[in-house]
């Protein structure tokens, strides 16, 4: 079993009261879907005794927190950057079930599932402004406010503009495997590079020490899609959340299914079969198996690792904090050896 890094709770623990205090700003009918999603309360509104809900993993909080230390400065003044990164991350995922139509996410149903689709736009636009409002009252007194904003707006259109091309994607089956590593380089890479981005920034560093940071974030997150794609496919469900084979099911343009598509002869014809139609169980477990017969799963693990390598080796030419480069290290490898 993968071991998870310090980091996380000791991100979790340092952000998660200033998260909570964001979210209980919004309208009562937009804070109850919002803390539900957060994985806070029951659909009612009933709390949820903490510990207990599987909840996100922390990934972006500890990022910011690193991002900070890297620079030499205190986790504190990363907090703003965190909680409004872990905002729009949150808001990218209650449109994004949306748009795919999941049910499930973290082992509950999605919010729209639960609240309906008008009503979970609406509460994706909230938290989506939510975060900004955060980031401009939390760092108010910093002389690095301006540059945190722009930090933050550029990973967020970054964001989105990965999320259009993912839509893009989903619609045809001509897309190149290049076309969907940009994709994922906008659509998760933006908001690491972001978040650990925005944490140096708020602590002072300079351009250099920040952009090899970013690059950093962006090849960590290549790395951690490689990963979620492979889980997308031959995940467990209950480590997952979701369904086995989902994103198969979805017809997902994933790095897997690129790769398969660009190998040609056979293997693509396989691909182009089973998604012709929307795929059901027998067709899904089939395509996963020759998928991973023809090695494809293996070829995708090993790109997470080479995103892995890059992104160490960027960090190493800094004069980060040790102990920082450590935890960025440990952060790095969990995020490529995880099963969920």
């Amino acid at each position: 079993m993968t071991v998870t890094p310090p980091v996380l709770a000791r991100a979790r623990e340092l952000v998660l009261p200033a998260l909570r205090q964001a979210v209980a700003q919004l309208t009562p009918r937009l804070r109850l879907p919002t803390e539900y999603h957060f994985g806070w309360v029951e659909p009612d509104g009933t709390p949820i005794p903490p510990g207990t809900a599987r909840t996100g993993k922390a990934v972006r909080p500890a990022l910011a927190v690193l991002g900070a230390e890297a620079a030499g400065g205190d986790a504190s003044v990363a907090v703003p950057g965190a909680v409004a990164m872990e905002l729009i991350h949150n808001f990218s995922l209650i449109h994004d079930d949306i748009m795919d139509g999941d049910k499930t996410r973290h082992h509950r149903p999605t919010v729209w599932d639960v609240y309906g689709v008008s009503e979970a736009i609406l509460v994706g636009d909230a938290v989506h402004t939510l975060a900004f409002q955060v980031l401009e009252s939390g760092t108010s007194s910093s002389p690095y406010a301006a540059a945190a904003l722009r930090s933050v707006t550029a990973a967020t259109a970054a964001m989105i503009t990965g999320q259009a091309q993912d839509a893009d994607l989903d619609g045809r089956l001509d897309g190149t495997l290049a076309e969907c590593i940009e994709m994922e380089r906008n659509k998760t890479g933006a908001l690491l590079a972001g978040s650990i981005g925005v944490g140096a920034v708020l602590a002072g560093a300079g351009p250099e020490v920040v952009g090899a940071l970013e690059q950093y974030g962006f090849e960590l997150g290549l790395a951690f899609q490689a990963v979620d794609d492979v889980l997308g496919i031959w995940g467990d469900p209950d480590a997952t959340g979701k369904p086995v084979g989902n994103d198969l099911r979805e017809r997902k343009k994933s790095v897997p299914v690129m790769l398969a598509l660009e190998s040609g002869g056979r293997l693509a014809d396989a691909v182009r079969d089973a998604f012709a139609t929307s795929p059901g169980p027998n067709a899904v477990a089939a395509l996963s198996d020759v998928l991973a017969d023809a090695g494809i799963r293996d070829r995708t693990i090993e790109r997470a690792h080479t995103h892995l390598d890059a992104a160490l080796a960027t960090i190493a030419t800094q004069p980060i904090e040790p102990g920082a480069a450590t935890e960025l290290e440990t952060l790095a490898r969990f995020v490529v050896e995880r099963e969920y």
